[in-house]
């Protein structure tokens, strides 16, 4: 750096953190819940870092922030299910969110897939992937999955999460 240079140094990294942190808890982020079958049984976690990578191959991308629990089962499984959930399943996903919660529950609606995975027919769309690829990045997990298969369920308002909660849009079409 020059004496001219106006530039403003560097931010220490914890600072960056939290601001980056700050400006995604304002940027709203459709809902997934993620499940897979795991030989402890079936796991699953609630996602807002879904998102759609290529149509050939068709890939998703999310992140998981820790290698433990349900999100190591579904880092170690040969495949699972991103769902991609409504407004009506804003209490599932909270779910799943909160360690401990009731999960795969007769009242929750999951059936199994000849595959083994989890699957809540109700999501509005379910993907049935494989992973391709796994990064490391600090204390996450970025998984690059290929779309294996995509079901339709029923269609409802997309629920979103921002400011550390769900929130519901109009239906596709409305404005």
């Amino acid at each position: 750096m020059t004496m001219n240079d106006t530039r403003p140094a560097a931010p220490v990294p914890t600072e960056v953190g939290e601001g980056l942190k700050a400006a995604f808890r304002q940027h709203p982020a459709g809902v997934a819940i993620i499940t897979a079958a795991s030989p402890a049984g079936p796991v699953g976690l609630t996602a807002s870092s879904v998102a759609s990578v290529a149509v050939d191959p068709a890939a998703i991308v999310f992140s998981v922030t820790r290698a433990t629990g349900s999100a190591g089962a579904i880092l170690a499984a040969d495949g699972f299910v991103v769902h991609l959930v409504d407004d009506e399943h804003s209490a599932l996903a909270q779910n799943f969110a909160v360690s401990g919660s009731e999960r795969f529950t007769p009242e929750q609606g999951w059936r199994t897939l000849p595959t083994g995975e989890p699957y809540l027919p109700e999501a509005r769309v379910a993907l049935r992937c494989r992973p391709i690829q796994s990064v490391p990045v600090g204390s996450s997990t970025v998984v690059i999955a290929e779309v294996l298969e995509v079901r339709h369920g029923r269609p409802g308002r997309p629920l979103v999460y921002v400011d550390r909660r769900f929130h519901a849009l109009p239906p596709g079409g409305e404005h």
